[in-house]
């Protein structure tokens, strides 16, 4: 059965329109599901990953296409390997077996068709929650077709100012529908919940904290905490790693701690509580995943 939504797609605020049957939009996506990995993951936020790990689910293929993108093996190079509905059902399944906190689809935004009706033949069999890991740069349409299967939104905030995401991201727009995303969101899941130590439903909002815009991850931060307050939770990530040489200077470089520690420290002035901030090495590119597709 052909899924109307990839026949004139407008998932996201690329607005491609093209029939996912027939040809590829900006995000190089086709009707199936392309996968490019799957894991027991360990380095989420402690409420995501918890002791036993999140079960993650990697997506192949994005949208936003980040010119500084870790992954860009996967986001815009197209690795991976498609797969049916029915070795999705599979997946999920087979990682719920494997004792995991819960069902993290990363990078899921333009397969959200496919995956609603997936998760709609093994619904009661799910008993653990599904997180919708997001750049959030997607159609608030995109989001309301998700309620009532998602319990942890966790979700990107990049950029305040719409120069950087049309800088770094290739979008003029991103701030405006990022923000009424994750406003949908947060209407979906409210206040969150932990229970013994693990998240079981509700917002977090990561900010990547980019080497030379300390300014723009403060004003995020004012506006999530303004929006919010303590109802949701800031994650604040000091991780960017540079793959390769890009053109503007500043991405070419790591973090400093100077930098991190004013993102930080401007978070606590604030009173923000329910934050999480990142200690030790994080900034080495043995934390990207070893995408791997012979296990699909």
């Amino acid at each position: 059965m052909r899924i109307k939504e990839l026949e004139k797609c407008e998932l996201c605020p690329r607005n491609c329109q093209v029939n996912r049957y027939e040809k590829l939009g900006f995000c190089g996506a086709s009707n199936k599901i392309r996968l490019s990995y799957y894991s027991i993951h360990m380095w989420e936020e402690p409420v995501i990953s918890g002791d036993n790990g999140s079960g993650t689910i990697f997506f192949s293929n994005c949208n936003l296409r980040c010119l500084f993108c870790q992954n860009k093996k996967i986001s815009i190079d197209n690795y991976g390997k498609d797969i049916t509905n029915k070795r999705f059902q599979e997946i999920v399944l087979e990682l719920q077996d494997k004792k995991v906190h819960n069902i993290n689809l990363v990078s899921p935004t333009i397969y959200v068709p496919q995956i609603i009706k997936s998760l709609d033949k093994i619904k009661n069999k799910i008993k653990i929650p599904i997180v919708y890991n997001t750049s959030s740069y997607e159609n608030i349409n995109t989001i309301k077709m998700l309620n009532g299967y998602v319990d942890i939104f966790l979700a990107d905030l990049k950029y305040y100012d719409d120069k950087l995401g049309e800088k770094y991201s290739n979008c003029k727009d991103y701030f405006k529908y990022s923000s009424e995303a994750i406003e949908e969101m947060y209407n979906q899941v409210g206040k969150f919940e932990i229970e013994d130590g693990i998240m079981k439903r509700g917002l977090i909002v990561r900010i990547l904290v980019i080497p030379g815009e300390v300014d723009d991850a403060i004003k995020i931060i004012d506006y999530l905490y303004s929006k919010y307050g303590d109802n949701i939770i800031i994650s604040i990530m000091n991780q960017y790693t540079p793959i390769e040489l890009y053109k503007y200077s500043n991405l070419n470089r790591k973090l400093s701690d100077e930098e991190y520690s004013l993102v930080v420290n401007h978070a606590y002035d604030l009173g923000i509580v329910n934050c999480f901030i990142q200690e030790g090495d994080t900034q080495e590119t043995s934390f990207i995943p070893n995408f791997d597709i012979s296990i699909l």
